[in-house]
C-alpha cells in the first residue's frame, strides 16, 4: 500500500491506517526513536505515540507525498521531548552539544523577525542540502537530524571517525558561508 492510500485511510478515519503505517514504517520509526532515546521501551512508546499523533493531525494535513518525513518529524519531536521529560542528562548533553555546533551556522529564532524568516530559512537549508553530494548530505543528516554518534556514522559509511568529523566541520563551514551568501546575518 502506498503513502497516498494510507493517508486516504486516515482521512476516512479507518483504523487500518495505523496498522498499515506500522507495517510500512514501524521499523524505521522505532530505529529513529531508539537512536534518540537509547532505550527500547521508550522507543516503542514513542513509535506508538507517533501513530496517535498522526491520527490526530492528518485530517487537517494530507502528507500524501511525504508520509515518512511527516511521521519521522513527529517521532523525532516525541523522542526528544521524552528525553527532556525524563532528564536523560547524557543524551541531553549530546543534543545540546549538537545544537551548539549548529548554532554557529544557523541563527536561533529568538525574536519575531527570526520567526517570520523561518520559512525562508527552511528553503535555504533545503537548497543547501540539495547542493551537497549524497554522501555529505547523508552524513550531515545522520548527525544533526537522526542524532547518530560519530562512531555510528563512520561505521554506516565505511569511513574513519576523523574523516566524519572533518567532513562535518567542512559542511558546517559551507553551510555558514551559504547562509551568509543568502543574506542571513550570523
Amino acid at each position: 500500500m502506498d503513502d497516498g492510500q494510507i493517508v486516504t485511510l486516515y482521512l476516512q478515519r479507518d483504523e487500518a491506517a495505523i496498522r498499515r503505517t506500522a507495517e510500512r514504517y514501524g521499523r524505521r520509526l522505532y530505529a529513529l526513536a531508539l537512536g534518540i532515546t537509547a532505550d527500547a521501551q521508550t522507543a516503542e512508546e514513542c513509535e506508538n505515540d507517533t501513530y496517535l499523533q498522526a491520527w490526530n493531525t492528518i485530517p487537517p494535513h494530507e502528507p500524501r507525498g511525504y508520509l515518512y518525513a511527516f511521521l519521522a518529524r513527529i517521532t523525532r519531536h516525541i523522542s526528544l521531548n521524552r528525553c527532556r521529560d525524563r532528564a536523560r542528562l547524557c543524551r541531553r548533553a549530546q543534543t545540546e552539544a549538537l545544537d551548539a555546533e549548529l548554532e554557529q551556522c544557523i541563527p536561533a529564532p529568538d525574536d519575531a523577525a527570526c520567526r517570520l524568516e523561518e520559512r525562508a530559512l527552511q528553503e535555504a537549508l533545503n537548497g543547501f542540502l540539495a547542493s551537497l553530494s549524497r554522501e555529505k548530505r547523508g552524513v550531515f543528516l545522520r548527525r544533526y537530524w537522526f542524532l547518530d554518534s560519530i562512531a555510528d556514522i563512520a561505521a554506516r559509511y565505511g569511513m574513519s571517525e576523523s574523516k566524519v568529523k572533518s567532513m562535518l566541520l567542512r559542511v558546517r563551514r559551507q553551510l555558514r558561508a551559504y547562509l551568509v551568501k543568502e543574506g542571513y546575518d550570523l
